[in-house]
């Protein structure tokens, strides 16, 4: 007989849980695993929403196993250590992102690139090496081996960071792995979201040209006044789009809705590139005639390894970059869902889990 949630693991787990495709999240109780030897267990007090948690609750992309804890957006402070663990200790500012576990035999793990890794365990959501469902970070303790776990240095807000752990590595990634990371370029993002927001901070603070390229007009005084983007495009304006034409080194496409991708090749210079890091249901149209004539690359990036993961906290620390937040307490949950749906959220919901998650709740 299988074991229930609650009776896997010896460690008693409080968090929220999805059952259906309603995507409706309500309190459910689980447990982690016992602190291994070379794992870190620590008390959440922060989680970020991503909209691939919205995605698995609903089962969108068909691949959710009920019920489904989400959250990979995940900060606190360690309350345990294994005895083989080396680089963290009891008290530390840590957290989680997409994953918790890969082969570490194969190329991509011994080039960093866990993220690549065939047998990549997602955070939430897959089957871990025991045969045990992932939990994430919608509860009241974590346990991860100590190589997923990112250290979080002292001068970032625990808050502002979460979101960084999904948001921050889709976005630096491909920024350093296409090299539009050096100053003087001229990098376009398209989408001022959860996403994009952060890509035009960690842009700006590489010392590239930054063009925010928007369906919506009303982002402009955001994108520009406050986000220090150095101009501003809106894509169904044909004569600024025109004008940009050939002016880009490359871009960023953090939408993840249905959209027409030649009005951005034609930005691009000769040799530009077109980096997708925004997941639409649908596939886009892949004109080729344009990638032809100037020689021009289309391609994606799936958030980073944990060395370039802790790599760009660092580096965010370094430069003061946050994610622009809301907080909520737990019991908003499921209308921050619903917000999120609509957009409604500039630009990250994070989850007070701290303060706000209780076991009676």
């Amino acid at each position: 007989m299988v074991a229930s949630p609650d009776q896997e693991h010896p460690k008693k787990a409080f968090g929220w849980a999805a059952r259906d495709t309603s995507g409706v999240l309500s309190p459910f109780n689980f447990s982690r695993r016992e602190t291994g030897e070379k794992d870190v267990a620590f008390k959440v007090l922060y989680c970020g929403i991503c909209h691939s948690d919205l995605h698995m609750a609903k089962n969108e992309w068909g691949s959710t196993t009920y019920p489904v804890v989400p959250g990979h957006e995940i900060v606190g402070v360690v309350t345990e250590v294994g005895s083989k663990v080396q680089n963290i200790k009891v008290g530390d500012r840590v957290g989680v992102g997409c994953m918790v576990g890969s082969c570490r035999s194969c190329d991509s793990c011994a080039d960093h690139l866990e993220n690549y890794c065939p047998k990549m365990i997602l955070t939430y959501g897959s089957k871990y090496f025991d045969g045990t469902m992932t939990y994430g970070g919608y509860s009241d303790i974590m346990v991860a081996d100590e190589h997923f776990i990112v250290r979080i240095p002292e001068n970032l807000p625990l808050d502002g960071a979460a979101p960084l752990l999904c948001a921050g590595i889709t976005t630096y990634s491909p920024l350093r792995h296409f090299g539009l990371d050096k100053p003087g370029m001229h990098v376009g993002v398209v989408g001022l979201g959860g996403l994009g927001h952060v890509a035009v901070k960690f842009a700006k603070a590489l010392g590239v040209k930054v063009t925010v390229i928007s369906t919506s007009p009303k982002k402009k005084t955001e994108a520009v006044e406050r986000l220090h983007a150095d101009s501003f495009l809106v894509s169904s304006d044909q004569n600024e789009m025109q004008a940009a034409m050939g002016t880009m080194d490359g871009i960023i496409d953090t939408v993840s809705a249905f959209h027409p991708l030649v009005p951005l090749i034609g930005l691009l210079k000769a040799h530009g590139k077109l980096v997708m890091v925004g997941a639409p249901e649908k596939p886009l149209e892949l004109p080729v005639f344009p990638l032809i004539m100037g020689r021009k690359i289309i391609g994606g990036s799936c958030i980073g390894g944990m060395k370039e993961t802790q790599e760009m906290i660092d580096f965010a620390a370094k430069h003061n970059i946050t994610a622009d937040i809301e907080v909520i307490p737990i019991d908003y949950l499921n209308t921050a869902m619903e917000r999120l749906l609509k957009a409604d959220v500039r630009y990250r919901f994070v989850i007070d889990i701290g303060n706000t998650l209780k076991a009676s709740s």
